[in-house]
């Protein structure tokens, strides 16, 4: 053999070798795309959480991740088109803001990954989890809204307001809305108080509602936890500071659109925990073999300026309780 074709051949090898391995630079090129699924408004305060969560777990978006956006507006029939268009785009992982999206998503699809933050107890009801420990199927995520938590509210609203006698419970006919108005109920005979439920529907007329409270007699309000009542947020609480109701709410976000109370989980922290669950998913773990986590720290957020747009005192052990007092 020549020098020449010899030489040839080593250079031909060599190059062969060290050429990167087609499979592997596919995978490598592969960048993560996350659907989020909402019945809220764009923006919803909790995916900035979950956002951070991807950034502290080293995910670029736009570089490492993607993330592909489903606003339903306040309008919940919309989620089960809105869930079978991120699964036409093949997403890696649904996260879905609600139990209402995450079954609109369980319905589209029963091989994407799903993660979900909503009520455990609603999502075990309505057959999306298995139980806590291992969900099943392809979905699992970070619970949030108890039932439990309504008891603690009007604890917290009475103490505040002792003066309150007639609570308009504010809710919604989902179905989820059963254990929470049945909580509120057994709660409110022991607190010596009455409890006036007053439902609304789609295309929700709060002002009816709160016509309703008003010839009721009601002295305060609470309302159900509810992915569409968390968009019309401040309709709700303009309308109770019109009436001069006292409320305390699910989360935070009320009481900075000037609601007086709330009590409940911080959605963003809730969101912040959902992306733990995403990487984990990504790397390779099954969502059923996820357990499907409970939160443990609440917070209390009190508005003093809407305290005292009400005439109210908020007595010291309450304002001692509060993880945060917006002056």
């Amino acid at each position: 053999m020549k020098r020449s074709t010899i030489l040839l051949t080593a250079v031909i090898a060599l190059g062969l070798f060290l050429a990167p391995d087609p499979s592997h630079a596919q995978v490598v090129a592969k960048t993560p795309r996350i659907g989020m699924l909402t019945p809220a408004f764009d923006p919803h305060p909790g995916f900035e959480g979950f956002r951070q969560g991807l950034r502290d777990l080293g995910y670029v978006e736009g570089q490492s991740i993607a993330l592909e956006y489903r606003f339903a507006e306040g309008k919940a029939e919309r989620l089960p088109e809105l869930a079978a268009a991120l699964v036409r785009l093949k997403m890696d992982v649904i996260l879905a803001s609600s139990v209402a999206a995450a079954r609109a998503a369980q319905h589209a699809t029963e091989t994407i990954p799903i993660v979900f933050t909503g009520s455990y107890t609603v999502a075990q009801d309505q057959g999306l989890v298995a139980s806590l420990a291992r969900p099943g199927g392809n979905i699992t995520g970070v619970s949030v809204n108890d039932p439990a938590l309504m008891g603690k509210r009007l604890e917290l609203l009475k103490a505040a307001v002792p003066g309150v006698t007639r609570v308009a419970y504010l809710w919604y006919a989902a179905p989820n809305a059963a254990p929470f108005l049945q909580e509120a109920e057994r709660v409110v005979r022991a607190l010596g108080i009455q409890l006036h439920p007053v439902e609304v529907r789609d295309p929700y007329p709060f002002d009816q509602a709160f016509a309703t409270m008003a010839a009721a007699h009601t002295d305060a309000l609470t309302t159900q936890p509810n992915a569409e009542f968390f968009t019309r947020r401040t309709q709700i609480v303009d309308l109770a500071a019109k009436m001069r109701l006292p409320g305390i709410f699910d989360t935070r976000e009320f009481v900075e659109a000037g609601g007086l109370m709330a009590y409940g989980n911080s959605i963003p922290a809730i969101y912040y925990r959902a992306a733990t669950y995403v990487d984990k998913i990504l790397k390779g773990a099954k969502p059923a073999d996820l357990p499907v986590e409970q939160p443990t720290k609440f917070e209390l957020v009190i508005n003093l300026k809407a305290a005292q747009a009400l005439g109210l005192t908020i007595p010291p052990t309450i304002l001692f309780q509060a993880n945060e007092v917006i002056q």
